[in-house]
């Protein structure tokens, strides 16, 4: 096969070089409500086309480099008093796998208990390019399945707004889960 990046012949998706040359995590902090931080680890215009491979029928096999190059090292690195449940935020499914679903796999770790299939959307309206009014006419309606008053920490692909970080952490509070932090692969304002 071909890298996506350089159109070199390799054995993955992203060739070793362009893994380590353009795919290095970079931390980024957002504040999306107050005292409430989204985490992303890449520059969107770095990664955007490798974002909308969720929507290809390889777009797992990208995902799971950009998890184990970014999520999975965050978890080597996560220090907690307590265990944390890792909440993917599943909007809806394609192709048979959850992008959200995989980036929360690469943060399982002795403290980081990733959860899957727990929160859904009920609403399946497709957000990319709407506007943030659109956005709250149309919330996502989900629906918790989990275990009550936990900690948690969100997973989601991408922030725009933070509009539906920000309604998956009011569910999960219902719930009486404490949500620390969300964290995404990449910010659309970094």
């Amino acid at each position: 096969m071909r890298c996506v990046t350089c159109e070199k012949l390799s054995f993955y998706m992203i060739c070793k070089s362009c893994q380590a040359r353009f795919f290095t995590p970079v931390f980024n902090k957002r504040e999306i409500s107050k005292n409430f931080f989204v985490y992303s680890f890449y520059e969107y215009d770095v990664v955007k086309d490798l974002l909308n491979s969720k929507y290809q029928f390889y777009g797992d096999r990208i995902y799971n480099i950009l998890a184990k190059l970014s999520f999975a090292k965050f978890a080597l690195n996560f220090d907690f008093i307590d265990s944390v449940d890792v909440v993917a935020i599943d909007d809806h499914t394609r192709h048979d796998f959850s992008h959200t679903a995989i980036l929360a796999k690469h943060l399982k770790s002795k403290l980081l208990n990733y959860k899957i299939d727990i929160l859904k959307a009920n609403n399946q309206i497709k957000y990319a390019g709407k506007t943030l009014k659109f956005r709250k006419e149309n919330p996502r309606d989900f629906v918790y399945k989990g275990l009550k008053n936990r900690i948690v920490i969100l997973v989601d692909d991408i922030i725009t707004t933070g509009t539906t970080i920000l309604e998956a952490k009011k569910v999960l509070e219902k719930n009486g889960c404490k949500v620390l932090f969300a964290l995404t692969l990449s910010d659309a304002k970094f």
